[in-house]
């Protein structure tokens, strides 16, 4: 199967899968599971779970057993946009195409809202969790959203001035706030699917380097991209002083540095030959994309 017809096949299995996740109840705290679904199901790439299924792939062809997982990683990845969106935090209006969550449902639905997604996110994996090898990937996951991941990346950004003096401050934000979870998605999908020890770690560097590159990428749309293609304000970082990749490189130099890291982060897939060719292409894909 091409690449394009792979992704779009996973990309409708996993929509599938969270369609059916968050039931609207009909109780006193109805409205949460309206905004839980709101942001959930307003669209997105879905790259997380996707790198979590191509990881698997690697291994086994039969993905059932994995999408539990890639439909918490998907949760945790958007709970962290409610919260991003928030305005105590990035105080943005839009999220792919829609107002944001707390736009339409308030500030403190929407953390309630993102809360929800978390706790639903662990909910489903547990469900899931019947071996030592489960738990393994389970316990990644939540490392990599907790203070030694996505929180405590999201800390050093907004303390930016005060933490952020170098490029090295920078890359070490990225690889907490947005890398470690795509880190984790591929890495958990490996430990599912069976993987050997070196097997591991050659994905844990592919992760490294297409999660620092996608970050630099995104840092580059944010200054030239379409806001109609994004779904979302262009320029909100120099609106809001965020130190970027732009702070210290050029655009040209930026460009540079995300081709070398994703092809850098390739190479480290070559053990796996032939079978690689889905998380070489979502490489491609990660970086090259404008929006």
């Amino acid at each position: 199967m091409d690449f394009k017809n792979w992704f779009e096949t996973k990309v409708k299995v996993i929509d599938e899968y969270l369609e059916e996740i968050i039931e609207v109840k009909d109780n006193p705290q109805s409205v949460i599971y309206e905004a839980m679904n709101y942001s959930l199901l307003s669209g997105g790439k879905r790259l997380r779970p996707v790198l979590l299924l191509a990881a698997y792939e690697l291994f086994k062809e039969d993905y059932a057993e994995a999408l539990p997982f890639a439909g918490a990683m998907e949760m945790i990845h958007t709970y962290s946009l409610i919260h991003d969106d928030l305005p105590a935090m990035d105080d943005d209006d839009y999220r792919r195409g829609k107002i944001t969550n707390h736009k339409k449902f308030g500030e403190a639905m929407a953390i309630l809202a993102g809360d929800g997604l978390l706790n639903k996110a662990f909910e489903i994996a547990l469900e899931a969790v019947d071996s030592k090898t489960k738990v393994r990937a389970l316990n990644i996951i939540a490392e990599s959203s907790g203070t030694e991941g996505m929180i405590g990346g999201q800390l050093v950004d907004m303390e930016g001035w005060r933490k952020i003096s170098s490029l090295e401050d920078l890359k070490y934000m990225y690889s907490l706030k947005t890398g470690a979870i795509i880190k984790s998605s591929i890495v958990a999908g490996a430990i599912l699917g069976g993987a050997r020890e070196e097997e591991i770690k050659a994905l844990e560097n592919y992760a490294k380097k297409i999660g620092i590159a996608f970050q630099i990428k995104d840092d580059i749309l944010d200054l030239t991209g379409n806001e109609e293609k994004l779904g979302k304000a262009i320029g909100s970082d120099t609106l809001n002083n965020k130190i970027t990749y732009l702070t210290f490189k050029n655009i040209e130099e930026s460009k540079n540095d995300v081709e070398r890291l994703t092809e850098e982060g390739i190479e480290s897939l070559r053990i796996f030959g032939e079978k690689s060719f889905y998380l070489v292409e979502l490489a491609k894909y990660l970086t090259k994309r404008e929006n």
